[in-house]
């Protein structure tokens, strides 16, 4: 061990200039020599990972810090070998005390008057307060694995929590791939019955009579090649939720039958000459007018009441853009977690290409455009060529600079949205945090119609 770290570690030395700065800074900074022994290891650095200055120096820096990037994706190795500095990425560490903290990353290496090196320095950055802003104006926009931005979407958010603590049927109604399931997922693992099974079955997807036998199961000898007992999806779901998909496709002859599980909490499977209790909660939907069904004569009026008790309404992704870029983000980080890639995300003029189509396939075509641009775009940030090709024509279409205007609005709103919603509607300094002139701010309000609170502090004055 040299003399020099002998000396930090019994406390004679006294303090050079650069280390004086050094023990003032807020960030965390150690720096190791070419044995990967530690040789400082400032106060920042001791408050941060709670370990100690005498313990740390003179010891290999893997036996100090227990961070994600140690071993094979160290970042300061990785500066040793390509001589170029690593600025600000991401990471996290634990503590002497066993938390996660989350951190960033900057790496540089030490030379010596000749130049040559002598070790590297690292500098880390405790990210604990950002990362918690960050969950709280997450969990501002998300229920479940739901997320929006929309105040559309925020009613049903608003409202989600309750219904789900009640044991009333469920009725979703939405155009397709407006993520129904998704939300009828959420509404189980919010509920009491978030330990049973959630099980979820397409009404339109089978004929009638699979249908029936798919739902209330079947008994030995019911039908020819029925040669033992099966349990239907009612029974697989006891104790938790059924989720009814497509419950506008269901003929009159087994409306009735659900009617009565419904009603009276008993249904019979096929062949069986008694009756067995439906302990479930009920969760329906469909992309269907079930009032315009009715008056048609297809759809029960009985029934429809029955499923009608709670009746949560999506709406489709054209009238709540602003979900867009979160969306994106969402479906990003999922395929980078599938596919091991290294996406970092969309470009300017992809989003705003995405901002400007109106979805007619909802969520579930948003997922499948950022999935076909995976296949073309493996790192680096997902551009126009990535996109699939009705996207890209629509980009040279003659509607598309006034829709990439009204796409540039929405993203332009939510920033001020969001802006005044952190200052309280303080119009100074959401105008600051902005970076635009409070005159700029009351302009764009004025002009994209975002209204302050009805709550008027001079009127208070004035009584």
């Amino acid at each position: 061990m040299s003399s020099r770290i002998k000396k930090k570690k019994e406390g004679t030395s006294t303090l050079t200039p650069t280390e004086v700065i050094l023990e003032s800074i807020s960030d965390g900074v150690f720096t190791v020599d070419t044995q990967w022994l530690v040789t400082s290891f400032n106060r920042a650095a001791e408050e941060i990972t709670g370990v100690k200055r005498s313990d740390a120096i003179g010891r290999r820096c893997s036996e100090v810090f227990r961070s994600s990037l140690c071993g094979a994706d160290c970042a300061l190795a990785q500066t040793f070998a390509t001589r170029k500095p690593i600025i600000g990425i991401s990471a996290y560490i634990v503590d002497s005390e066993g938390n996660r903290i989350p951190i960033s990353i900057s790496t540089a290496l030490l030379h010596d008057a000749e130049g040559r090196v002598t070790g590297g320095a690292e500098t880390f950055r405790d990210l604990s307060e950002v990362e918690t802003l960050r969950q709280e104006l997450t969990g501002k926009f998300r229920v479940g694995d739901l997320i929006s931005h929309s105040p559309l979407m925020q009613r049903v958010f608003e409202a989600l929590p309750a219904i789900a603590a009640s044991p009333s049927t469920v009725l979703l109604l939405g155009e397709t791939g407006t993520g129904k399931e998704l939300v009828a997922r959420t509404i189980h693992h919010l509920s009491p019955r978030r330990d049973g099974p959630f099980v979820a079955v397409n009404c339109g997807a089978l004929p009638d009579t699979l249908l029936e036998s798919e739902l209330f199961g079947y008994k030995a000898g019911a039908f020819t090649g029925a040669k033992k007992d099966k349990p239907g999806r009612f029974t697989l779901a006891g104790g938790g939720t059924i989720f009814l998909d497509e419950i506008g496709e269901v003929s009159p002859a087994l409306q009735v039958k659900l009617l009565r599980v419904l009603q009276e909490r008993t249904y019979e499977p096929l062949g069986s000459t008694r009756s067995e209790q439906a302990d479930v909660r009920v969760v329906t939907a469909t992309n269907r007018d079930l009032a315009e069904r009715m008056q048609e004569g297809a759809f029960r009026e009985d029934l429809y009441y029955r499923l009608n008790v709670v009746r949560i309404e999506l709406p489709p992704l054209r009238r709540r853009k602003e979900d867009i870029p979160l969306l994106v983000d969402q479906f990003v980080t999922r395929f980078n977690r599938l596919r091991k890639t290294d996406v970092k995300g969309i470009t300017a003029e992809a989003l705003s290409l995405l901002m400007a189509h109106d979805w007619p396939g909802n969520i579930r075509e948003v997922e499948n455009a950022i999935e076909h641009a995976f296949i073309l775009c493996h790192e680096g940030y997902i551009d126009i060529r990535h996109l699939p090709e009705e996207l890209r024509a629509r980009g040279s279409g003659a509607g598309f600079v006034s829709d990439i205007r009204s796409a540039h609005e929405i993203l332009e709103g939510q920033a001020i949205q969001t802006a005044l919603e952190r200052t309280a509607f303080n119009r100074v300094a959401a105008a600051r945090m902005l970076g635009i002139h409070k005159t700029t701010l009351y302009r764009q309000m004025k002009k994209l119609g975002i209204a302050p609170p009805k709550r008027d502090s001079r009127k208070r004055r004035e009584k």
